[in-house]
């Protein structure tokens, strides 16, 4: 596995926390060390939001993520933001719903996806994070699907089970784009 660092990043309210959770208790469930450093604005929804998750097979020194090799975006101003210091060869993973721009730089890959389009059209406007989640888990390969469907029962709440399914056909549906 080596060390992946990645920073999750858009607005409060669009499950880059959540996310982030997941990517955690995914690497839980691995046996790999790992950090979850989350940090948003005190506005409830539509402030800033970001996640620092690392997953790797060596011990963990630091939270702070200075060159992601990942970046997972779900707007406009966190690509703006964080874009420069993904680490070249890294990935940025992005919802091409809201996002217009794309990415600029040549030394990284960067994958496009509709996230919040795919989430409309399958009724499911909240889960544009679990689409784009999804095709983190296609391009980059750092964890496989049978790991996150363990990882999904330790973040979904007991009491809404039901949530399992819905969150594990949006990853799917990143998957498959």
């Amino acid at each position: 596995m080596a060390t992946h660092e990645i920073i999750l990043a858009g607005f409060g309210g669009q499950g880059i926390l959540f996310a982030g959770k997941l990517l955690a208790y995914c690497g839980m469930v691995s046996d790999k060390e790992l950090s979850w450093l989350p940090s948003y604005g005190p506005e409830m929804r539509g402030g800033t939001c970001n996640c620092h998750v690392i997953l790797s097979d060596e011990p963990v020194s630091s939270p702070l993520i200075t060159k992601p090799t990942i970046l997972f975006a779900m707007n406009q101003p966190s690509l703006e933001k964080f874009e420069g210091k993904v680490a070249p060869g890294g990935f940025i993973i992005y919802d091409s719903s809201l996002i217009a721009s794309g990415v600029t730089r040549t030394d990284v890959t960067g994958v496009a996806l509709p996230a919040t389009q795919l989430a409309h059209e399958m009724n499911e406007s909240k889960l544009a994070n679990m689409i784009l989640m999804g095709s983190l888990i296609k391009h980059t390969g750092i964890i496989d699907i049978e790991t996150v469907k363990k990882a999904l029962t330790k973040v979904v709440p007991a009491k809404k089970p039901e949530l399992y399914d819905v969150n594990l056909n949006c990853i799917l549906k990143g998957m498959e784009n």
